[in-house]
């Protein structure tokens, strides 16, 4: 297999949107039904992690088989926590969102925790109270729970910090 993780381009964006429905069918199916409405992430979000140098694509023999976005700090919604603290609140991290991928792609958070750790040693990522999926990797990759963020929207989301 050959697998790379590269900087998402435009032309790039056909193929992330296939992920992202794929990613969300998979969602629907294991229980997670509120996460991801029908256009999220939109066209324009994904441009606008390019734009910042953080849209990144999962490549297999050529074709987008995920996509995520790994950010710098600082994240606006992870400025305040609730029923908890972060791991370290003074160290600058990255933060990553928007994991997604085709269902018969495997190691794919493994391999974007490699790449992740391999940029900064600090990280920080959140998720739906109902994606235990993501709640599974995460904890699995020794993430320590920290507490819930808001989003801009209001919305809850349990909180994760890794220091290496």
């Amino acid at each position: 297999m050959n697998r790379i993780i590269r900087q998402a381009t435009p032309a790039d964006m056909t193929g992330i949107l296939k992920v992202m429905d794929a990613a969300r069918q998979t969602m629907r199916a294991s229980g997670n039904l509120h996460q991801w409405g029908d256009s999220y992430p939109s066209e324009e979000i994904i441009t606008s992690d390019m734009e910042r140098g953080g849209g990144l694509v999962m490549e297999e023999e050529g074709c987008v088989v995920a996509y995520f976005a790994f950010l710098a700090s600082p994240e606006p919604t992870y400025a305040k926590i609730y029923d908890g603290r972060w791991v370290d609140d003074k160290l600058p991290y990255h933060v990553i969102h928007r994991i997604a991928s085709f269902p018969d792609v495997h190691h794919v958070f493994h391999d974007i925790m490699e790449y992740a750790f391999s940029k900064d040693g600090n990280i920080r990522i959140d998720t739906h109270c109902d994606n235990h999926i993501m709640q599974h990797n995460i904890k699995k990759h020794g993430f320590t729970y920290c507490g819930i963020i808001l989003l801009a929207s209001g919305d809850e989301r349990l909180a994760y910090q890794k220091i290496i």
